[in-house]
């Protein structure tokens, strides 16, 4: 049906929402965006530079307390001091935060996709209590020990194992590539056992953890990257999650984060987009804006499309999710899809800012490389592109 008879008139679409998806966004939705994209832009941008090239986060702890407050810790699980809002609201977050860093929207999804999200889903109801409202708020910070330097794209090979001794649990092994590791209160740790794959809560001041930094990253590098090393840690018998039975509850909460990366990247690709018009705008060569070449604009074009063909896609799966019907493979193709095209975004506006490109004046080439890591963890490109074609041939290739 067409506008013309109410009076509707179209109007000049705008780069980032070039399909209008944000006129399907609620009042609430458009509220917790921009909130979290006023304080993104205010706290956390003028200084991502700077913390990327230190390798670091210098204050972690502040900068939780201060999601805390902001209410993006856990926001999509109820009670405990959740906010409890949609999956759209949570996607709509974390665009707005990996548009200024990868980093930073992995600060706060391992917290609460991954740590809060294991205990919320699997812990007793003491272990919610004694964990989760301090998670909300920031006061406490998790991690999630799934990875191993062996066992990667198949975390059912994981060594750690956890044997019991008396009424105790005893934990040996090694995890690898763990965000917020070596700052964490506690850490989630999926371990075999004799009774299969289950997952503890460990405290980090337990004698024998340990939770030494991975240094010399080159992407990724406004984020604590951690070993987790599990020599002979006793836990009492009610650390185990005892909801937590087999590999599917690790790679259930892998799902909820792994749907935070689906709009994530779509917040990575927008900014490089953005960053990439304005300095075709302005940078001048042979008296012309290089925005007015036929080549730099036909780049801007599938720049466009790329960005605006993301949005699409992590909208209508959070749709989807928020009605019950989001399969874990519509994730798996989320992440394919939206990861590929965020690195073809950030290529293309790192050549369209030549050599200026290399520094971080500019943000697309720290953009280019945080999203090297993010194709890489939870679920590769390859394993992802596995999933989708075992979901329409029904036929396995990974065993």
């Amino acid at each position: 049906m067409s506008d013309a008879g109410n009076g509707a008139r179209p109007t000049t679409p705008d780069a980032a929402d070039f399909l209008g998806v944000d006129r399907g966004l609620s009042e609430e939705e458009r509220a917790i965006r921009d909130a979290v994209r006023d304080f993104g832009r205010a706290e956390l941008l003028p200084h991502v530079a700077e913390w990327f090239e230190a390798g670091t986060i210098p204050d972690p702890r502040n900068l939780a307390k201060a999601f805390g407050r902001l209410g993006v810790f856990g926001m999509h699980l109820s009670g405990y001091g959740c906010a409890g809002t949609n999956a759209v609201s949570y996607g709509l977050a974390c665009r707005e935060l990996e548009a200024i860093d990868s980093g930073l929207r992995s600060f706060v999804s391992v917290q609460g996709s991954l740590a809060m999200t294991a205990i919320h889903r699997f812990g007793s109801e003491e272990q919610k209590q004694q964990w989760l409202p301090r998670m909300a708020a920031g006061e406490v910070l998790g991690c999630f020990g799934l990875t191993e330097p062996d066992a990667g794209s198949d975390p059912g090979s994981m060594r750690t194992r956890a044997r019991r001794d008396g009424s105790d649990w005893v934990l040996d092994g090694t995890k690898m590539w763990i965000t917020n590791g070596s700052i964490a209160d506690v850490a989630i740790v999926w371990a075999r056992t004799d009774e299969g794959i289950r997952g503890f809560l460990v405290p980090t001041d337990t004698p024998g953890f340990s939770a030494p930094v991975i240094h010399k990253k080159l992407s990724l590098r406004a984020s604590i990257t951690s070993e987790l090393v599990l020599d002979g840690v006793r836990l009492p018998a009610d650390a185990i999650l005892p909801g937590a039975e087999g590999l599917k509850a690790p790679l259930s909460c892998l799902s909820e984060a792994r749907y935070g990366i689906v709009w994530g990247v779509a917040g990575a690709a927008r900014a490089c987009l953005e960053a990439a018009l304005e300095y075709a705008g302005t940078r001048v060569q042979f008296d012309r804006p290089i925005a007015s070449f036929q080549l730099t604009q036909r780049k801007i074009a599938d720049m466009l499309v790329d960005v605006n063909q993301a949005l699409l896609t992590a909208y209508q799966i959070g749709r989807l999710k928020d009605a019950g019907l989001a399969h874990h493979s519509h994730i798996s193709f989320g992440k394919f899809a939206n990861v590929r095209a965020a690195q073809r975004v950030a290529a293309t506006a790192r050549a369209i800012h030549g050599a200026n490109g290399i520094t971080l004046e500019y943000p697309v080439m720290r953009h280019m490389v945080n999203l090297e890591t993010v194709s890489t963890y939870e679920g590769t490109e390859d394993v992802h592109a596995l999933t989708l074609a075992r979901t329409v041939t029904g036929i396995s290739a990974f065993r």
